[in-house]
């Protein structure tokens, strides 16, 4: 091995074992300026995108910007804001480099985002505030905005927190957030708690000392069990879990969590709960009933807020479980509902896993075949599922276990990024089990260091609805002021 190679190499395992992203960073700049990709980010040309039309568009808005003419540069901005603009956001752009993409991307990226504070702080006397804020509102329609999907995972859920911790580090943490089974849990968890509130959810500590509260007994005593029972899972969501409807939540935190649950009966449909579908319903049964795995936790009758401020069933007649089970990552409703069109998943779904290809690996002949195997095989599987129901429709509980075993087989189980845990496969035994300390704060970090890879792809992708989302939020907040 030569010393060009062997000091790659190095810069690989500082990557593997880094302890900060920053860390991690420095690892990768490192490696692009050895490998030569350092050098693939400074120079324009490239097959993956159309660099032509991303260059020539850089020096328009650079040019407006430039003449400082605000009514000029909001013609200018009406023409569209694209995100995948010649194919830039395509993520073959972040395979090259360990580190971002193409610096014209980045530069054209930030100069749009820049484009739009200047007409946002345009003068009213140029731009009316009205104007502005029609604007802007019907760009931010147009442009859309992202959702982080948080997966079914057991008690692999603490990587899903050491993904949104990397994220909010970085303040890249999406508005919208799903989760199903434990991602549920997660989601609840974040969308319940002030900013400033966060950093001690992220502790190991506070996981597993809510356990030991539970059993009323040392977490080492309890460790022996084969799994979480009911009563833990309880007295978890409780501690973790401010007793909130959704619409309360979204109140205090301006987070738009959603949590999916599926019906018990065989001829329901399953359910987003958020605080636009089911705003007083509570969050804790919606958790509980999202993370009621069928056949080891009893299924739940959802609770709600009446107009007296008491408790009480919601749609008493149903019941509800496992929301991986039909709707892990329910994209098309968030799409409908919130005008989502980038998605970002933490995927450690145990069912799903091994079968994910991982979307920014370099392609490959296998590659290509695998996913072109899959995306065959759950069409057969949608077209055969009517004829399978048919064959069981009276026979119970078979007719709910085949109607399970379709819907979890034909799911889509990735996004447009997707972050996934290095390992792979899990012991059986450990999925529902309770978990040490140590395991929890590896699997937090194991999410954080999944993330570290992503972050200047989910940077540079969702910068211009982030601004949008921003201007809007000042725009209207002085609309108000100046209203009363």
């Amino acid at each position: 091995m030569g010393v060009a190679q062997s000091e790659t190499v190095r810069q690989e395992l500082r990557m593997e074992n880094a302890r900060s992203y920053d860390e991690w960073k420095q690892a990768a700049m490192a490696h692009d300026e050895r490998t030569g990709a350092a050098r693939w980010r400074e120079v324009d040309e490239s097959s993956r995108f159309d660099y032509r039309a991303i260059r020539r568009r850089l020096e328009e808005v650079r040019k407006l910007r430039e003449a400082g003419d605000p009514h000029q540069l909001l013609y200018y901005l009406n023409e569209g804001i694209h995100g995948n603009m010649g194919g830039m956001g395509s993520g073959r752009l972040y395979r090259k480099a360990k580190f971002g993409t193409k610096n014209l991307v980045t530069e054209y990226i930030e100069e749009q985002a820049g484009a739009l504070e200047q007409v946002a702080g345009a003068d009213d006397s140029q731009i009316p505030r009205a104007e502005k804020l029609e604007f802007f509102r019907r760009a931010s329609h147009c442009f859309g905005r992202t959702a982080l999907m948080l997966s079914g995972a057991g008690a692999l859920g603490p990587f899903h927190l050491g993904v949104i911790k990397a994220l909010v580090e970085q303040d890249l943490l999406p508005n919208v957030i799903s989760g199903s089974s434990a991602g549920a849990l997660v989601a609840a968890t974040i969308g319940t708690r002030r900013p400033e509130k966060l950093a001690e959810t992220f502790k190991a500590q506070t996981i597993t000392s809510v356990f030991a509260e539970a059993a009323e007994a040392e977490v080492d005593a309890i460790r022996g069990r084969e799994r979480v029972g009911i009563k833990e899972l309880r007295a978890f969501v409780e501690h973790q879990i401010p007793d909130l409807t959704f619409q309360e939540a979204f109140e205090l935190t301006g987070r738009r969590i959603n949590i999916s649950v599926s019906p018990r009966e065989l001829h329901q449909q399953s359910r987003l709960l958020n605080a636009i579908t089911s705003p007083n319903v509570y969050i804790r049964e919606a958790v509980l009933a999202s993370c009621a795995i069928p056949g080891v936790f009893p299924p739940v009758t959802l609770a709600a807020k009446n107009r007296h401020g008491e408790r009480q069933p919601y749609v008493p007649s149903r019941q509800w479980v496992d929301g991986s089970v039909t709707d892990d990552l329910p994209a098309k409703r968030l799409i409908r509902l919130y005008g989502v069109n980038h998605f970002i998943t933490s995927q450690t779904n145990p069912i799903a896993l091994w079968a994910i290809r991982d979307s920014q690996a370099q392609d490959d002949l296998f590659g290509r075949l695998w996913e072109i195997n899959q995306n065959a095989s759950r069409e057969w599987l949608r077209a055969t599922y009517p004829f399978a129901m048919q064959l069981t429709q009276d026979l119970y509980p078979l007719n709910l276990w085949t109607r399970m075993f379709y819907s979890i087989a034909t799911q889509d189980y990735t996004a447009d990024i997707n972050i996934l845990p290095r390992q792979r496969f899990w012991d059986p035994r450990k999925l529902l089990s309770i978990l040490s300390e140590h395991e929890v704060s590896s699997l937090i970090g194991e999410g954080e260091a999944a993330t570290w890879p992503r972050l200047e792809m989910i940077r540079n992708c969702t910068a211009i609805s982030r601004t949008l989302d921003n201007i809007l939020a000042r725009l209207e907040t002085e609309q108000i002021f100046a209203q009363a």
